[in-house]
C-alpha cells in the first residue's frame, strides 16, 4: 500500500494548475453548462514565470530572464486576462492568486493594474481574498505594504525550512532569520491572513528534527500552514545529486511518519486540516484553493497556467481544460497576436469531469457532500456509484473510507492514504458510468484537443 500521501498533492497544486472548475456536462442526451453560481463565478490564477535563480528540487515552469521586459509581461497579462474573462463570460471573480515563479518580483504596479483590468471587466468585491506568493528575502519584504496598497490581502510565504543548512542544499535564496522577519511584517499587514510553506522529507532530516521544526515555526506562524513533501523531479539539480549519493533523503516509511507527525503537531496547536496539505485554525482556509477543490470554474493566466471553464463567449457549453503556452518570449508573441496565448483546449467528457471533481473534493477532509455531487452528477448518486462496489466496500469496512448521508471521504487514517484508495473509486465510477450511458458528443474520440490557440 502506498505511504507517500503528498505526492498527488504537489502534482495537484504546481504552479499554473492549481485546481479544477465548475460547468459543463451531458445528462439524458442534452448538453448542460453546470448551475449559475458555477458557470457565472470564477477564480483567477496568474503566473509569473520568472525567478532571480533555480531551486535544486524544482521543476516548475519558470525562468531565469535575461532581460528587464517586466513591464512587456505586464501589459501581456492585463491583455489576457481581459481576453481570457471575456470568452469565460463570468460576471464575478471570487479571489485571484498571483503564483510562479517568484511573482514577489513583480513591482507593485504590476499587480496593481491587473488587478484595475479584472475590475473593469467584472466584479471584484472588496471582500475577495488576493493573495500573492512571497519569496522571504529582505527584497521581498520590502514590498509588503506596497504590495497591500495595489490590492493583496493575503500572503502565502515560501519558508520551506528553518534550517540554514537545508536552505542551502534546496538552492533557496533567503536564510530562516529572513524568512521569520518575513512572517512578522506579513502578519503585522495581513493579520489572520498570512500563510507559511514548509516543505519536509529533506535530506539528512529526521522525524525527531522535523518536528521539533515544526514546533518552532509553528510559535510564529500565523493562521495558515501548507505541508509539502519533497519529491525527487527528474532533470533536477536534486535528483542528480541523489543518484550519485552525494546526498540522501529519508525513505517512504520514515516520510509517513513525518506527515504524522506533522498532523498531530498541528492538531495540538489548533489547526485543522482541511485538505490533505493545508492546515488552518481561526478560519483561515485559502478560499482561492477551496474553489478548485470545489470544482469551481478558474481562469489561468501567464505563460503555463491551466484553467477549467466553459467558453460561452465562442458559444461553447462543455467545460475545457487549457492550457497556455510554456515559454514566456513565445507566450508574449502569441499574446500580441491573438489577445491570448492558449496552447491547448480539452472539452472534458462527462467521465473526465466527475473524475476531476472526484479527485479534487477527495483531497478535503469534508470529502464531497451529496448536494455538491449532484450539481456535476444530476443522476448518478454518490451512493449509486460506490454504495455496491466489492473494492469500495472493503474500503468502507477497513475504516478508511466513509460514505454516509453526509457524502463520501476518507477518515482521518484514510486521508494519509489518498493515493492508495483513489485508483479504486477511479475504476468504480468509469464502470458505473460506462453501465448508464449517455449522449456525449466529447466522448468516443470527440474530444477536442488542439495544440494551436484558437
Amino acid at each position: 500500500m502506498s505511504r507517500r500521501p503528498l505526492l498527488a498533492a504537489r502534482r495537484a497544486l504546481s504552479p499554473g494548475l492549481r485546481g479544477f472548475s465548475g460547468g459543463g456536462t451531458i445528462e439524458d442526451g442534452r448538453e448542460w453548462a453546470g448551475p449559475p453560481h458555477l458557470t457565472k463565478q470564477a477564480s483567477l490564477y496568474v503566473h509569473w514565470p520568472y525567478c532571480l535563480r533555480r531551486c535544486s528540487y524544482c521543476n516548475f515552469n519558470k525562468y531565469i530572464p535575461r532581460e528587464n521586459n517586466y513591464h512587456i509581461l505586464t501589459d501581456c497579462l492585463q491583455r489576457e486576462t481581459e481576453t481570457l474573462l471575456q470568452l469565460s463570460r463570468v460576471s464575478c471573480v471570487t479571489s485571484v492568486f498571483f503564483g510562479g515563479g517568484t511573482p514577489s518580483l513583480a513591482h507593485p504596479s504590476t499587480i496593481a493594474a491587473l488587478l484595475e483590468t479584472v475590475s473593469g471587466q467584472v466584479t471584484l468585491s472588496d471582500e475577495a481574498e488576493v493573495t500573492l506568493e512571497v519569496n522571504p528575502t529582505p527584497v521581498g519584504m520590502s514590498k509588503l505594504e506596497d504590495y497591500c496598497r495595489a490590492g493583496v490581502n493575503r500572503f502565502s510565504i515560501g519558508v520551506q525550512s528553518l534550517q540554514d543548512d537545508d536552505l542551502k542544499i534546496l538552492g533557496r535564496d533567503h536564510s530562516s532569520h529572513q524568512a521569520l522577519q518575513t512572517i512578522e511584517e506579513a502578519q503585522r499587514l495581513c493579520p489572520g491572513r498570512v500563510s507559511v510553506d514548509v516543505m519536509f522529507g529533506r535530506p539528512g532530516q529526521s522525524v525527531e528534527s522535523w518536528g521539533s521544526e515544526l514546533s518552532e515555526l509553528l510559535r510564529v506562524c500565523d493562521d495558515h500552514v501548507s505541508l509539502y513533501q519533497l519529491t525527487l523531479e527528474r532533470g533536477t539539480q536534486l535528483f542528480k545529486q541523489v543518484q550519485q549519493g552525494e546526498v540522501t533523503v529519508p525513505d517512504d516509511d520514515v516520510t509517513a511518519q513525518m506527515y504524522q507527525c506533522a498532523r498531530r503537531i498541528l492538531h495540538q496547536n489548533g489547526f485543522l486540516q482541511y485538505e490533505v496539505s493545508n492546515f488552518a485554525r481561526n478560519n483561515g482556509v485559502s478560499h482561492h484553493n477551496m474553489s478548485y477543490w470545489k470544482g469551481r470554474q478558474y481562469v489561468g493566466v501567464g505563460p503555463g497556467a491551466h484553467g477549467r471553464f466553459v467558453p460561452f463567449g465562442e458559444g461553447g457549453v462543455l467545460r475545457e481544460a487549457r492550457t497556455q503556452t510554456l515559454e514566456p518570449d513565445v507566450w508574449i508573441r502569441e499574446v500580441q497576436q491573438r489577445g491570448h496565448g492558449t496552447r491547448r483546449r480539452i472539452r472534458l467528457s462527462r467521465r473526465e469531469l466527475l473524475e476531476e471533481v472526484l479527485v479534487m473534493g477527495m483531497r478535503m477532509s469534508e470529502g464531497i457532500n451529496h448536494k455538491h455531487w449532484e450539481l456535476f452528477s444530476p443522476q448518478l448518486g454518490l451512493h449509486e456509484v460506490f454504495g455496491t462496489s466489492g473494492g469500495v466496500q472493503e474500503l468502507l469496512q477497513s475504516g478508511q473510507l466513509i460514505l454516509d448521508d453526509r457524502g463520501l471521504r476518507c477518515s482521518w487514517d484514510g486521508l494519509a492514504l489518498l493515493d492508495s484508495i483513489l485508483p479504486a473509486l477511479l475504476v468504480e465510477l468509469e464502470t458505473q458510468i460506462l453501465q448508464r450511458p449517455h449522449r456525449d458528443p466529447s466522448a468516443d474520440g470527440q474530444t477536442q484537443k488542439t495544440s494551436d490557440p484558437q
